[in-house]
C-alpha cells in the first residue's frame, strides 16, 4: 500500500505540473495581446494519512506527535494578474488604453461582456465597436446640443458621421484692448494755409462771368470726430489787383462736393519792405466764423487760415497742413459675425479721442453686407475713469438686416468692465474682439477622446461639441470573471455585481487615446517558472519509476 501511495502522489504531482505548463504556455502565447492578463497556479497538498495519531501530555508521560503522510498534491489555484500593462502609442484615435482596474463595457447579442482590450473601430453605422467580433462598446450618448444625460444608463455609443451643426446667430460680441491716454484729439481742428502767389500767375477775373483762371490747392484730408476722412480743397480767384477770394470745397471719400465757402476781398499791401502781405483787415477775416467749416450732421468742425499767404513775383509755392501735421488717433478692430443662415459680416469698430478721458465709439458693417446695400452705422461714447478702468456704461445693441433673406442680427456690443475689457492707460493702443459667440453652419469632420472617455467631435468651422461618453465596469473580485475569448470577460459567480461609472473619480480608472494597453506578461519570469514546472515535472516522474522499481522488486520475491 505504501508503494501506491507513493506512486499515487507522484502522478498527482505530473498533473499539477502538466497545469503549471499549460498556464506557462498559455501566459507565453499571449505575450503580445493587447490587453492580455497572465495567470498563475498554485498548489496545496491534498489529505494525509494518518501513521499514528498524537497523543496528550500527562501527569507521568510526556505526549507524542501524530504521524501522517501525505498523499500527494492538488491545484490549489489559477490566479490572473491583474497589473497594469503598459502602453503603446499608436496614433489611432479609437485605440484606448485604460489607465486603473476599470474594465470597458461592450454588448453583443443582448449580453454583456467586459474588457480590457481597446482596439475598437467605427462600423458601418457609426457604432463604435471590437473589430473581432462586433461587440458594441456601451456608454452614453449626447443630446443634439451637446449635453450628455447624467446616471449610469447604458446604451450604445453610435456616432453621426453625416452630423451637421446649424448656424449660430451671433449675439454678443466682447471687446478689449487698450486706448493710449496720452493720444491727440482724433478730429481736425485747424486747416493752415502758407505759402506765396505769384502776382502775375492769375488774371483779373471778368466782373459779369465766373472766374475762368483759378489756382486750386487740392488734397488735403481732414477728419471728422469719428474719424472719417474727408477731402477739403482750397483755391484762389483774382479779382483785382492784389485783390482776391479764397473758397474752399468739402468732399466725401467719393469726391461728392458737400460744403463750399469762401472769404472774399483778401487785399495785399506792401509792408515795411515791400513784401506784398494781406493788410490787418484781410487778416481780420480768418478770426471769426466765416472761415469756419462746421457740418453737425457730419460731426465735422474745423476753420480755415490763410492770414500768412504772401504776394509777389516768385513762383507760386502754396501749401496746408492740419494741427501742426498731427496724427490724427483713430484705433480700429474688426470681427466676423454671422447670421441666422451662417453668412459671415465683418463688423468694424473705430475709437476716437474727443477729449481726455473721453472717447467717441462707431461699429458699421459695409453695404455689402445690408439688405439695402447701405452702411449700418451705431455710434456712443464712452468714459474712462482716473485709473484707466472704464465708467460704467448702458448695454449697447447694434442691429442691421443682412442680406439673403436672414434675421435682422442685434448684437450686444460688450466693452467689459475695470480691467476686463477696453482700458485706457498710458502704454500704445490696440482695440481687437476677444470674442463673438455666433458661428457658421458645419460638418463633423474629426474625433478626440479625452481621458474621461468623453468623445468631442471637431467641426469645420472650429468649435466642438461633446458627442458621447464611454462608461467602464469596476468588479470588487476581478479574479471571479471568467473569460469569454477575445479579450472578453463575463460576470460569473464571486465576482460580484459590476459598478457602472464615468471614467475619473468614480472608477479610479481614466482612458488614453490613441494608444493600447499590452500584455503584462513578463517573459523572463515565465521562463523561470519554466524551468521550475520542468524540474518538478522530472522529479515526480522520477517518484513513479522508483515506485515502479520497487514494486518489481516486490513480485521478483516469488522466483
Amino acid at each position: 500500500m505504501a508503494l501506491l501511495t507513493s506512486l499515487f502522489a507522484g502522478v498527482s504531482g505530473l498533473r499539477n505540473h502538466q497545469s503549471m505548463m499549460d498556464v506557462i504556455g498559455n501566459n507565453i502565447s499571449n505575450v503580445n495581446t493587447i490587453g492580455f492578463k497572465g495567470s498563475r497556479v498554485t498548489f496545496s497538498d491534498t489529505f494525509n494519512q494518518f501513521v499514528k495519531a498524537g497523543t496528550n501530555p500527562t501527569d507521568t508521560t510526556g505526549g507524542t506527535n501524530s504521524y501522517q503522510i501525505g498523499l500527494g498534491a492538488k491545484i490549489n489555484s489559477i490566479d490572473r494578474n491583474w497589473n497594469q500593462g503598459t502602453f503603446e502609442r499608436t496614433g489611432i484615435t479609437t485605440d484606448l488604453a485604460l489607465q486603473g482596474d476599470g474594465m470597458f463595457v461592450l454588448k453583443s447579442n443582448g449580453q454583456k461582456f467586459y474588457s480590457r482590450a481597446g482596439n475598437f473601430v467605427f462600423d458601418a453605422d457609426g457604432k463604435l465597436v471590437s473589430p473581432q467580433n462586433g461587440a458594441v462598446v456601451q456608454g452614453k450618448v449626447a443630446s443634439s446640443d451637446g449635453v450628455i444625460p447624467p446616471g449610469n444608463n447604458l446604451e450604445d455609443i453610435k456616432i453621426d458621421t453625416n452630423m451637421k451643426l446649424p448656424a449660430v446667430a451671433t449675439e454678443k460680441i466682447n471687446w478689449g484692448g487698450n486706448l493710449k491716454s496720452s493720444a491727440e484729439k482724433t478730429r481736425t481742428e485747424h486747416v493752415v494755409q502758407r505759402g506765396n502767389l505769384n502776382s502775375s500767375a492769375l488774371v483779373v477775373a471778368p466782373a459779369t462771368a465766373p472766374a475762368i483762371d483759378t489756382l486750386k490747392q487740392t488734397a488735403l484730408t481732414v477728419y471728422n470726430e469719428y474719424g472719417n476722412k474727408y477731402e477739403v480743397e482750397i483755391s484762389y480767384t483774382k479779382t483785382a489787383a492784389h485783390t482776391y477770394t479764397v473758397s474752399w470745397d468739402v468732399k466725401d471719400e467719393n469726391k461728392t462736393s458737400i460744403s463750399t465757402g469762401n472769404i472774399t476781398g483778401l487785399v495785399f499791401a506792401a509792408d515795411s519792405s515791400g513784401n506784398y502781405v494781406l493788410d490787418t483787415a484781410s487778416k481780420a477775416k480768418f478770426d471769426g466764423t466765416a472761415n469756419r467749416v462746421n457740418l453737425p450732421n457730419l460731426n465735422l468742425d474745423f476753420d480755415i487760415d490763410c492770414k500768412n499767404i504772401t504776394e509777389n513775383s516768385s513762383t507760386t509755392t502754396l501749401n496746408v497742413t492740419a494741427d501742426n501735421n498731427r496724427e490724427p488717433n483713430i484705433v480700429s478692430g474688426s470681427v466676423t459675425v454671422y447670421d441666422s443662415l451662417g453668412a459671415a459680416h465683418q463688423v468694424s469698430i473705430k475709437f476716437s479721442k474727443v477729449a481726455d478721458n473721453t472717447w467717441l465709439w462707431a461699429a458699421s458693417v459695409p453695404g455689402t453686407s445690408t439688405v439695402d446695400s447701405k452702411v449700418a452705422l451705431k455710434t456712443g461714447q464712452i468714459v474712462f475713469n482716473g485709473d484707466g478702468t472704464l465708467s460704467p456704461i448702458p448695454t449697447t445693441t447694434f442691429s442691421f438686416e443682412p442680406n439673403g433673406g436672414s434675421k435682422t442680427l442685434n448684437i450686444e456690443l460688450d466693452f467689459g468692465s475695470g480691467f476686463g475689457g477696453v482700458t485706457q492707460t498710458s502704454a500704445s493702443s490696440v482695440v481687437s474682439a476677444l470674442k463673438q459667440n455666433g458661428s457658421p453652419s458645419a460638418t463633423l469632420t474629426n474625433l478626440n477622446i479625452d481621458q474621461y472617455g468623453k468623445i468631442v467631435g471637431v467641426f469645420s468651422n472650429g468649435s466642438s461639441q461633446d458627442l458621447a461618453q464611454i462608461l467602464c465596469a469596476k468588479f470588487p473580485n476581478l479574479n471571479g470573471l471568467t473569460s469569454s475569448g477575445d479579450n472578453m470577460y463575463t460576470a460569473y459567480a464571486n465576482s460580484g455585481e459590476p459598478l457602472i461609472a464615468s471614467l475619473g473619480a468614480d472608477t479610479n480608472t481614466t482612458v488614453q487615446a490613441g494608444a493600447l494597453e499590452q500584455s503584462n506578461v513578463d517573459l523572463s519570469e515565465e521562463f523561470t517558472k519554466m524551468i521550475v514546472s520542468q524540474r518538478g515535472f522530472q522529479a515526480n516522474a522520477r517518484v513513479i519509476t522508483t515506485a515502479d522499481t520497487l514494486l518489481q522488486e516486490i513480485t521478483n520475491l516469488i522466483r
